[in-house]
């Protein structure tokens, strides 16, 4: 199995998969956190190069507030828990999104994260936090418009790499693999220009259901498709 270069997941469906058990939404956030840790060091071990998880979109500050206050402190439970996972490993962690949004506290330990993690050399793991597709192509928008503004560029300058250069993600290369968990069929404002040409994997299990054993037979599959970019099969055929 050749593992894709860049695997990007949506986690989706904890609080379903809590309440259709007659829990808390936050037991699934728990179990969630829980599928992560394994989903990434299975990762790592295979040889994905970079991994992002949706972890928290622009659209979930409209989560009821305990919900929220709850994630925020899971979210900084892990990353000061992890820390030596992530070493043990090799794995160095990276983040995306609105950041000045969290909460301080959340907000340095994301950064203490990234500067500690900083000098590994294996996968990528990138978080997307307060991380939304259209805002990410906005900020891009900006900042070409002040480029502008400021004489350091044309509008004949503006060509699809210099709208990727100024990405909040353009240190990683566009997934070749989005999954995204609970049977929901969209992407839901994740890695909108980055998903051009990603293959899509719609599956049907909730994220705390989600097993190794599905991202293996998820990463099988994958690495038999043909990924032609618009080609022919035929144009890809050596001789």
């Amino acid at each position: 199995m050749t593992p894709p270069r860049h695997l990007a997941i949506i986690m989706d469906g904890n609080g379903r998969w809590a309440k259709s058990r007659h829990h808390n939404r936050v037991y699934g956030h728990i179990r969630g956190a829980r599928v992560a840790k394994k989903v990434i060091e299975e990762c790592a071990r295979l040889g994905v190069s970079n991994l992002t998880l949706f972890a928290f979109s622009t659209e979930n500050w409209f989560r009821p507030l305990p919900e929220v206050s709850f994630l925020m402190r899971l979210l900084h439970r892990q990353l000061l828990r992890e820390l030596k996972t992530l070493q043990k490993n090799n794995i160095r962690f990276r983040s995306i999104g609105e950041l000045g949004r969290l909460p301080p506290e959340v907000q340095k330990v994301v950064r203490d994260t990234e500067r500690d993690t900083e000098q590994n050399t294996g996968m990528v793991l990138t978080f997307a936090l307060s991380y939304g597709g259209r805002q990410e192509l906005t900020g891009a928008v900006r900042d070409l418009v002040r480029a502008a503004q400021a004489g350091e560029i044309d509008a004949d300058d503006v060509d699809e790499a210099a709208v990727a250069a100024r990405l909040a993600s353009s240190f990683l290369p566009d997934p070749d693999l989005i999954i995204r968990t609970s049977g929901e069929s969209r992407i839901s404002n994740f890695f909108l220009w980055q998903a051009a040409y990603s293959e899509i994997e719609f599956e049907a299990k909730s994220w705390p259901e989600f097993t190794l054993g599905d991202l293996n037979r998820i990463l099988t599959a994958f690495s038999a498709r043909e990924r032609r970019f618009g080609r022919t099969s035929e144009q890809l055929r050596p001789g």
